[in-house]
């Protein structure tokens, strides 16, 4: 039997929290919950590693690798490498002139480390630009997976972007996978946010982001295209995080509630709940750089 969409499961290797911590507890000890729920689902996801996630990880990057999942990259230091959606303090872009020179950097550290040279790439936080998307061309990269769909809305499936305007069709080789949102309901909130995917899975739980997943399957599948369900998710949510301030001796940060909220054993549970019930609606995992070959 034919599947009917397809679902591409970006782990993003990061510090834990995102922005906010400078440790890697999820990547050590949430990486591999998360790889026995693929491997007893028999689900490939791709992994994109920062380059310093790599240089201090080197025994999970050989167990993804073992595992057989996709190697990708995510940029240097978990740096803003494309254009901000909304106000986050200490987060300014790079300057253009340094865009080239950290990606390839963060490229050449991941393929040292996993002996694999990168095709697929996400920017940190889903900002990407026209300038990113030039550069990965010329790097060779044959997938992008960064646009955030919540906020742009151009495109519901992958396609080939402009290199003059990236959220639009174009002439680049490169393939843009957008990260699905939900694009019925009406948005409340000035950067479209509430329309996201991330992080429902743990903090409503695996039948709510379910009902979010088969509808936009609808929704594309009503526009005569094959659905592909892009996912982002982070090592961090799979071990159980501080919901305290984390300090730094000169100021601490507490992140919202819901940045933290039901990170370990629940999202294990939920995930896994999650992937059962999109595999079971016809969904079958395949890596960005699969994705992008049928492109």
């Amino acid at each position: 039997m034919a599947s009917r969409f397809d679902i591409v499961i970006g782990v993003d290797m990061e510090t834990d929290v995102g922005s906010f911590t400078d440790y890697y507890n999820g990547i050590q000890k949430g990486m591999p919950r998360l790889l026995d729920i693929f491997a007893a689902r028999k689900a490939t996801a791709t992994t994109f590693w920062t380059g310093h996630a790599a240089q201090n990880n080197p025994n999970i990057v050989k167990m993804v690798c073992d595992g057989g999942h996709e190697i990708g990259c995510h940029s240097l230091y978990h740096e803003t490498l494309g254009d901000p959606l909304f106000p986050l303090p200490n987060n300014w872009p790079v300057c253009d002139f340094e865009v080239e020179g950290r990606i390839r950097e963060a490229t050449r550290i991941v393929k040292e480390i996993s002996g694999v040279s990168p095709s697929s790439f996400r920017c940190p936080r889903l900002w990407g630009s026209t300038k990113v998307c030039n550069v990965l061309e010329a790097l060779g990269y044959k997938a992008d997976a960064s646009l955030p769909l919540y906020f742009y809305r151009t495109s519901f499936k992958p396609y080939h972007p402009s290199s003059t305007d990236w959220t639009h069709e174009g002439d680049l080789k490169l393939v843009e996978i957008p990260n699905f949102c939900d694009l019925d309901m009406e948005s409340n909130d000035p950067y479209q946010r509430d329309r996201d995917q991330w992080p429902l899975f743990r903090t409503k739980g695996a039948d709510y982001m379910l009902a979010k997943a088969e509808g936009f399957v609808k929704y594309v599948e009503a526009r005569k295209a094959r659905p592909v369900l892009c996912f982002y998710i982070h090592p961090w949510e799979f071990e159980a995080m501080p919901r305290g301030p984390i300090d730094y001796g000169e100021a601490s940060v507490k992140p919202l509630d819901f940045i933290t909220l039901n990170c370990g054993d629940v999202a294990c549970k939920e995930f896994d709940k999650l992937l059962a019930g999109m595999q079971a609606l016809g969904g079958v995992t395949r890596t960005a750089a699969q994705v992008a070959a049928d492109y």
